[in-house]
C-alpha cells in the first residue's frame, strides 16, 4: 500500500490524495489549486498524475478546493466518484458556478488582456465537462459500508463540515492482512449551530488528517455573532455599506441564520440585507432538502414552520441587474456575497466600488489562503488590486474566525486521538506549514510520535 500526496500538502488548497492497494488507484478528493493566479492557472490545468490510471475516486465534500478539479479528471476518468447524497447535490451547482467562472475568466482576459489571436486562452473546463462528471457521481449514505475495490470497503461518517461532508474510512485487506486507513476530509466543529457534531474514529492504523488550525482555537460562536451584531449596529449608524465576503456553502448559510436569530433577540436593527450570490441562493434550496444533516434545534425550527434562512429585511439578488442596483442604493445595508477568498463573483464588483469610503465596513468571516484578495484585505495592505487596477483601502477591515466551519487544534487533536492506541502514521495535510508543524509536535507531546507532513509530490510506503 503506498500514499501519494498530490495537493493541500503544506497548503490548504488542491485536496488530492492518491492510495494504491491491491493494484487499485483510489484517488481521494480532486480540488482546485487557489493562491497566485499563474500558479494556480498552471496546476488547475493540469493533474499531476494521469486520470485513465485512476481505478476510483471518492470525493469527502463539494467545497471546491475538494471537489473543482473533477470535470477536468473526467476528460480522461470514466468511473464512479462517490460521495453523499448532499454532497452530489452541490457539487452540481458548485461545479457548473465554477465552469461559469473559468468561462467569463476566459472571455475577460481574451477581450481584455491579450492583444492576438494567439495569446487567447481557454477555459480551464466548460459546462459540458461538468455534465459528464455529475454521470459519474454514486452516492452513498453515512454509516453505510459499501465494497469500494477488490479488498477495500469505504465507509462515510460525518465530518459536521459543511452540509453532506464526509471523513472516509477505508478498510482493507491487503495479502491477508486488515488494515484501516482514515482520511478525515475537513473536520467541523462541535456545538456549531445547523449541522451535527463531526464523528470520532477508532481503530486507524493509518490517517490522513486535515491541520488548517493545527495551532490555533476558535472563539465559541456566541462570541462571533457579538461580533456580527457590532459590525451591523455600527455600519447603521454610519449609513454605510457593509460587504461580506462569504463561501456560498455553509458560511453563506451560518451568516443568514445569525442574522435571523440576532433579529428575533432585537440585538440588531431591521437593516437590509442583501443576498447577491445566485449560488448562495441555490446552495440554500439544496440545505432544505438535506435535513438528515440537520442537529436538533434546527430540526425544530423547521419542524415548527421558522424558515432559519429567511427574514422580513432579507433581499435575493438574482439578476446581474439587480447585483448592479446595489452601486446606486444609499446606506445602511449589508451585503453578502461570494466568493470567500474575494477571488472571483459578485464581491468584486462591491469591493471595487465601497472598499475606497472609509464610511464602509468589509467582513471577514472565512479563512483567507495566501496570495488571495482575501488574504491582503485581512493584512490591511494600503491599495489592493481589483480587475487589474489599484484601490485604496479605506474601509474598515474586521475579521471573525469564530464562524469558522473548520475545527480547531483541540478538535483536531481529538479526531487523531480517538485512534491513538492504533496508530502507526499520522500524515498531515490541508494547512499552511506553521500550523501543520505545530499540531505534529503537540501530538508527539500527546503520544503520537509518528505525525509526518508531507510536501506536494512525497508518497510513501505503509
Amino acid at each position: 500500500m503506498r500514499v501519494y500526496f498530490m495537493g493541500a500538502a503544506e497548503e490548504v488548497t488542491g485536496s488530492m490524495h492518491l492510495i494504491e492497494v491491491n493494484g487499485k488507484r483510489i484517488l481521494l478528493d480532486c480540488g482546485m489549486f487557489q493562491g497566485r493566479r499563474d500558479e494556480s492557472n498552471r496546476l488547475n490545468r493540469t493533474l499531476p498524475f494521469a486520470p485513465e490510471n485512476i481505478d476510483v475516486m471518492v470525493l469527502s465534500h463539494a467545497h471546491i478546493d475538494h471537489s473543482g478539479s473533477i470535470p477536468t479528471l473526467c476528460r480522461g476518468y470514466d468511473g464512479n466518484i462517490f460521495t453523499t447524497p448532499a454532497t452530489r447535490d452541490l457539487c452540481a451547482v458548485m461545479l457548473n458556478d465554477s465552469a461559469h467562472i473559468q468561462e467569463k475568466d476566459a472571455e475577460f482576459y481574451n477581450k481584455k488582456i491579450a492583444q492576438h489571436e494567439d495569446q487567447f486562452i481557454q477555459p480551464i473546463y466548460t459546462f459540458a465537462d461538468v455534465e459528464k462528471s455529475l454521470k459519474q457521481f454514486i452516492t452513498v449514505g453515512y454509516d453505510r459500508p459499501f465494497p469500494l475495490a477488490d479488498g477495500v470497503t469505504m465507509t462515510f461518517v460525518d465530518a459536521g463540515h459543511v452540509l453532506g461532508s464526509a471523513s472516509v474510512i477505508l478498510d482493507i485487506v491487503e495479502n491477508g492482512e486488515k488494515r484501516r486507513l482514515v482520511y478525515s476530509g475537513d473536520i467541523g466543529r462541535k456545538n456549531l449551530p445547523i449541522l451535527k457534531d463531526p464523528t470520532l474514529i477508532e481503530g486507524a492504523d493509518f490517517m490522513i488528517e486535515e491541520s488548517t488550525y493545527g495551532d490555533r482555537d476558535h472563539d465559541p460562536i456566541e462570541v462571533a455573532d457579538g461580533k456580527l451584531a457590532e459590525a451591523v449596529n455600527a455600519i447603521y449608524q454610519r449609513k454605510g455599506k457593509l460587504i461580506i465576503p462569504s463561501f456560498a456553502l455553509e458560511r453563506a448559510q451560518e451568516i443568514i441564520y445569525s442574522l435571523h436569530k440576532l433579529l428575533k433577540q432585537d440585538r440588531i436593527p431591521p437593516i437590509p440585507v442583501f443576498i447577491d450570490s445566485p449560488l448562495t441562493l441555490k446552495v440554500t434550496e439544496i440545505f432544505k432538502l438535506h435535513k438528515e444533516c440537520f442537529d436538533e434545534e434546527m430540526l425544530s425550527l423547521f419542524n415548527n414552520h421558522e424558515d432559519p434562512f429567511d427574514f422580513p429585511s432579507l433581499e435575493q439578488s438574482r439578476t446581474k441587474e439587480d447585483s448592479q442596483a446595489l452601486n446606486n442604493l444609499d446606506g445602511p445595508m449589508v451585503i453578502v456575497s461570494a466568493s470567500g477568498m474575494c477571488e472571483a463573483g459578485r464581491v468584486l464588483h462591491h469591493l471595487r466600488n465601497n472598499i475606497s469610503d472609509p464610511n464602509n465596513m468589509v467582513l471577514i468571516v472565512g479563512f483567507q489562503a495566501k496570495n488571495t484578495l482575501g488574504r491582503k484585505i485581512v493584512e490591511r495592505q494600503s491599495s489592493v488590486r481589483i480587475f487589474g487596477l489599484e484601490h485604496d483601502l479605506e474601509a474598515e477591515v474586521r475579521v471573525i474566525n469564530a464562524y469558522s466551519a473548520h475545527a480547531g487544534k483541540d478538535g483536531l487533536d481529538a479526531f487523531a486521538l480517538a485512534s491513538k492506541d492504533s496508530l502507526k502514521r499520522l500524515f498531515l495535510v490541508h494547512g499552511e506549514t506553521d500550523q501543520s508543524h505545530a499540531m505534529a509536535k503537540r501530538l508527539e507531546g500527546k503520544g503520537i510520535v509518528s505525525a509526518t507532513v508531507p510536501k506536494r509530490g512525497e508518497f510513501f510506503d505503509l
